[in-house]
């Protein structure tokens, strides 16, 4: 497959919806884990040290939130693949005009082929 890309044994594909643990640090050398749980739309970069996904939610007032993860940060406590996707392209740029019902009927049935 084109499109994905393997994380500690995980591979991760285009339309899956995943959840990343990442560390924030916080005053006084204080630590706390923040899951962000959205849909994978893009992969980028070519090596294993560049290589970033760009994962988005729809938040809880509506609005899309996008966040660009590089895979070689010490940040990433874990990533999880929640539900996995057919999805066949190298992007999915398209779900950003879509609602969360359109997206996951876009993404999720299975077509069936004659």
């Amino acid at each position: 497959m084109a499109n994905a890309v393997t994380f500690n044994d995980i591979s991760l594909s285009i339309g899956d919806t995943i959840a990343v643990d990442y560390k924030i640090k916080e005053a006084d050398d204080k630590e706390r884990i923040q899951q962000f749980e959205g849909i994978l739309i893009k992969i980028r970069g070519a090596s294993e040290p560049t290589r970033m996904i760009t994962v988005r939610k729809i938040s809880k007032s509506g609005i899309g939130v996008e966040r660009i993860i590089p895979l070689h940060s010490p940040f990433i406590a874990s990533i999880k693949v929640i539900k996995e996707s057919d999805f066949n392209k190298a992007r999915a740029y398209f779900i950003r005009d879509l609602s969360l019902k359109n997206t996951r009927q876009k993404l999720y049935t299975t077509k069936i082929r004659k």
